[in-house]
């Protein structure tokens, strides 16, 4: 009978000949240590491998052997550099085991190739780096492989696109496990922004608005500062000084998403942080986040974060008292 692992912070990490070292040391950089003022619970980070591996120019010499997957509760399977070759038979067992004893298993760019070729993926929505979506359909027909997104969370399977999208889900995992005040620390930590969303498009003209002289740059924080307000497209036009039309041009190219959507995020997000932080009532939270009312909250927070208002407070609330 597989042995079911309940706690997601013991956490492997994949090392092996081949491997990338940007998503490998990203994911080390988010697991391995908390972020200053983060005094309660934190990661149990392993990296497994063979005796010694070459990643990229780099040599490393794992902490543990692969077989130490099977006795994690969360695996993760940094990008594989060369995806025309298959992954490292034993490395692609290891996976398929831990999963089977219970482990959440996840994969940062090319790393999905491994989770394919494990069987994990089959049937079920996942995604690459945008470059190699075509191969990976090609190769693994049962996946259904979505070129489109950042990251595709499937419970106990997870994938990310390329890069900076890794870093996403990274943080995402953060932000299940630990909570969205926890994720944010490690945001400011690394300067990168505290949450895009898995359904933003991985291909987007700016990512940032990173010019002072930007068409957005001043309106962002305008936004952030205003939650509590109802807010409408015409609203934040005509703060830019464009149409509305225009408005979305440039979100869409910015953000990879629409205005409403990205606006309907932050609420999300500030939501999360006062239920950890405050005793507020869900009533109180849907004014302060511009919700109007705790029916409309409930129900973006419930299809947002996959669980009420009411359950998340209870269960970050108390991993910090």
């Amino acid at each position: 009978m597989p042995h079911t692992i309940t706690d997601m912070t013991t956490v492997a990490l994949a090392a092996t000949d081949g491997m990338l070292h940007f998503e490998l040391s990203l994911a080390h950089e988010v697991f391995a240590a908390a972020p200053d003022g983060v005094t309660g619970p934190w990661y149990d980070l392993t990296v497994c491998g063979p005796a010694a591996v070459r990643i990229g120019r780099f040599r490393m010499e794992p902490d543990a052997g692969l077989d130490r997957l099977r006795h994690a509760g969360t695996v993760i399977v940094p990008g594989w550099a060369d995806v025309d070759e298959a992954p490292p038979a034993g490395l692609v067992d290891a996976v398929r085991e831990a999963h089977e004893a219970g482990a959440r298993v996840v994969s940062l760019c090319t790393g999905a190739f491994v989770l394919a070729a494990a069987g994990l993926l089959d049937g079920l929505r996942a995604t690459t780096h945008w470059a190699h979506t075509g191969e990976l359909a090609a190769r693994h027909p049962l996946v259904e492989v979505d070129p489109d997104v950042l990251y595709v969370d499937n419970g106990r399977v997870l994938t990310s696109a390329g890069k900076a999208a890794a870093l996403d889900l990274c943080l995402h995992l953060v932000r299940l496990d630990l909570g969205a005040s926890v994720a944010n620390a490690v945001a400011r930590r690394l300067v990168v922004p505290p949450h895009r969303a898995g359904g933003q498009a991985q291909f987007v003209t700016a990512p940032v608005p990173d010019r002072d002289d930007h068409p957005l740059a001043a309106l962002f924080p305008w936004i952030i500062e205003r939650l509590d307000q109802p807010l409408t497209v015409a609203d934040l036009a005509r703060r830019a000084g464009m149409s509305s039309r225009h408005l979305g041009r440039h979100f869409r190219a910015v953000t990879g998403t629409t205005p409403l959507q990205w606006l309907l995020t932050q609420r999300i997000r500030h939501a999360q942080e006062l239920l950890e932080q405050t005793d507020d009532s869900v009533d109180t939270i849907a004014a302060a986040t511009g919700m109007g009312t705790a029916t409309t909250l409930r129900r973006h927070f419930n299809r947002t974060v996959g669980v009420p208002p009411d359950a998340y407070r209870r269960t970050f609330r108390s991993r910090t008292r």
